[in-house]
């Protein structure tokens, strides 16, 4: 096993869109580690100069040498090909650590946006300073907010039949997914849809709820420590992940109905394969037993989770 090192800067990042047409920064073997940087926020969103706060030598460089696309507003770092990846498999991710790069960051309202879309008739950022030591966030009005970190967006490259596609709704090879369970110590399944995988990832989260209502979490920058497998044995439409106590499947769509429907059928087959019980013994666990959650209503594709306790699947 080798570890390797992808660093956010202009020639490293894609802003705002996934494409499978984009050539990966580097190759790595499956079972490798990867220790990746991303930053996150558009000009607009960096401190004042008095602050106090650090702007990281990377984003300014970013911001002057990269354009967005598809009006995406999230800075991606990638992607990275595991060699030996092919179509119809499947990434695991595994999340090793989750550092923070950032000792600032930021969360914005914007009217015509989030859950409450014409609630709030003016924009407004606020700056969040970070301390890595202690790991709160302290809001302006005094609260210290313990932080949770972890990547709102982790994906494979999409289908080619799509050609580039704007990053905001999260989709089959995962995305925009802002799922807070995402934290290190975590297992990710990404879907392949095309050879080598290329996995990026960014959009770096302090602390989220769940729904990430008025559109950001605490935006900042991070660094993750990934090992990335290709597993050949498993097949997945969706993403799907595993906690050290829970398994959790994922859906998307514009319709939450609907991702609920999707999620909460993966979570019937995975029970079935599991634990060997009937389609009618599962839905019923899950009735007694899983949690159902929204994972977030304000990206287009809204995500609902459902997680169950692995406790719960010993046959």
């Amino acid at each position: 096993m080798k570890t390797h090192r992808l660093d956010a800067g202009p020639e490293t990042v894609h802003w705002g869109y996934f494409d499978a047409s984009l050539k990966p920064l580097l190759t790595i073997d499956s079972g490798d580690e990867i220790v990746i940087s991303t930053v996150s926020g558009p000009p607009s969103a960096l401190p004042p100069p008095n602050s106090g706060l650090a702007v990281p030598d990377a984003l300014r460089a970013i911001h002057a040498a990269v354009a967005p696309k598809l009006n995406g507003p999230h800075i991606l770092t990638g992607p990275v090909a595991v060699r030996g990846a092919k179509v119809g498999q499947v990434l695991e991710v595994r999340i090793k650590a989750i550092e923070l790069l950032y000792d600032w960051g930021y969360n914005a309202i914007r009217p015509l946006a989030g859950a409450l879309p014409d609630d709030f008739a003016k924009a407004r950022l606020i700056h969040i300073p970070l301390d890595r030591a202690r790991m709160v966030g302290r809001l302006p009005w005094g609260l210290e907010l313990p932080l949770k970190p972890f990547f709102g967006i982790m994906a494979t490259a999409p289908p080619v039949a799509w050609g580039a596609v704007a990053s905001p709704p999260p989709r089959r090879n995962g995305g925009n997914m802002d799922n807070k369970e995402l934290v290190a110590g975590t297992t990710l399944y990404l879907p392949i849809h095309v050879d080598g995988a290329l996995f990026s990832v960014g959009d770096g989260h302090g602390v989220q709820g769940d729904g990430e209502v008025c559109i950001t979490a605490i935006e900042t920058g991070l660094v993750g420590t990934f090992a990335l497998h290709v597993r050949d044995d498993m097949k997945l439409e969706w993403p799907l992940a595993e906690t050290p106590t829970h398994v959790m499947t994922m859906a998307f769509d514009p319709d939450l109905d609907d991702a609920v429907v999707i999620a909460l059928r993966d979570m019937i087959k995975l029970i079935c394969a599991r634990a060997g019980l009937s389609r009618e013994d599962a839905y019923t666990l899950c009735s007694l037993a899983a949690d159902l959650r929204i994972t977030q209503v304000v990206n287009g594709a809204k995500g609902v989770h459902v997680m169950l306790e692995k406790a719960h699947l010993v046959r």
